[in-house]
């Protein structure tokens, strides 16, 4: 197999060089195909087989963060002639989609790493939402993957062209396109995304059309599918684990289990690049710390009285940055909560330790 078909190239290479330039074991690299918590697909120059990490490797990790997601490009040693192996370190990752798990739990989600392209799936029924898609806007740009918007199930839709009007106000310079896979149309907009060693990542909640977004892009029915719920028109989970797949031109595409809700993790820029209106027409504002709300001189509240600005969108950019500023807070408190832990947890290192033998031994 040519790992080449999953994206491996100079860059790669070269980050694997520099990462084992002072490691003389015999080693290869793969690519984590999909995730099944304690054991991995993986791919591989010898075809997909099963990886588990090091104990060293997992002692190593601080948070879910730092263990492999679909995505990532690994440190491999082979197991009983290459049926198996054992993943000793992860690459440097160029982008990184991620999203805080469901519940209180301060954890980090990795939905996929190093992906080129995210589109952003909204089907074109009554679970549109474009304040939702707002929210996944801050997410893709932090990543560091290029956003693009995709409203699928246009069979369903008699106005799909002034919903994407709308979606492209609510997504300035982030491309949109209408696509319905029933009856085949829109494919060829996305074949600039989609060429060989190119990695795509498709999200959105439930019910969307991701799966069948999927077998439709790449000709073979990979994902089971399912129809909406009558009633409301949102969706059932059918993709339950993520997973990786090649399609016929050569690029790679990850479909993600549907999302009921979408909280985010940290904020790496992305709230300004979502809403970037308002972030330009805050450098106007008469006060540097202008919350938008009541002050004068209020540059974004005039453009809402003078109808530039739709009201909605700020009221949506407003609590998402307190939402953002009250994260940022508690991952704060978490983290140290974290070091505090392990500095009283950790042993003595001695020479005589037994400890610090075991784990020498990995």
């Amino acid at each position: 197999m040519n790992i080449e078909q999953y994206g491996w190239n100079e860059e790669w290479n070269s980050k694997w060089t520099e990462k084992l330039k002072q490691d003389d074991r015999e080693l290869e690299p793969g690519r984590i195909a999909s995730d099944f918590g304690s054991r991995y697909r993986v791919i591989t120059g010898r075809g997909e087989i099963w990886g588990e990490l090091s104990g060293k490797f997992r002692h190593s990790l601080t948070g879910s963060g730092d263990y492999p997601a679909v995505g990532d490009w690994v440190v491999l040693a082979m197991q009983d002639e290459g049926t198996h192996a054992v993943i000793h370190g992860v690459l440097p990752r160029r982008s990184v989609i991620s999203r805080k798990v469901a519940g209180q739990t301060q954890e980090e989600q990795i939905v996929a790493s190093n992906v080129d392209t995210l589109f952003l799936v909204s089907a074109l029924n009554d679970d549109f939402n474009v304040r939702r898609m707002e929210r996944y806007l801050i997410m893709a740009w932090n990543s560091g993957a290029n956003p693009v918007i995709l409203l699928t199930k246009a069979d369903l839709c008699t106005d799909a062209e002034e919903k994407m009007a709308e979606m492209e106000r609510a997504a300035p310079g982030v491309p949109v396109h209408v696509v319905s896979a029933l009856l085949g149309d829109g494919r060829e907009a996305l074949q600039p995304y989609l060429g060989s060693g190119q990695t795509v990542a498709l999200t959105g909640s439930s019910g969307c059309g991701k799966s069948t977004m999927v077998n439709w892009l790449s000709g073979r029915n990979l994902q089971l599918t399912q129809d909406v719920r009558e009633g409301d028109s949102r969706g059932r989970h059918t993709t339950t684990h993520r997973e990786l797949f090649v399609l016929s031109d050569g690029g790679i595409i990850v479909d993600t289990p549907g999302m009921r809700e979408l909280q985010l993790w940290e904020d790496e820029g992305g709230l300004d690049l979502a809403f970037g209106e308002i972030s330009k027409l805050a450098a106007d504002c008469r006060f540097s710390d202008c919350s938008h709300t009541r002050e004068e001189g209020c540059a974004v509240l005039a453009a809402v009285a003078s109808g530039t600005l739709e009201e909605k969108r700020l009221l949506n950019y407003r609590k998402t940055q307190k939402e953002l500023q009250f994260q940022n807070s508690k991952e704060v408190k978490q983290k140290r909560k974290t070091v505090a832990a392990a500095s009283k947890s950790k042993p003595p290192r001695s020479k005589g330790n037994s400890w610090q033998r075991v784990m020498d031994e990995y």
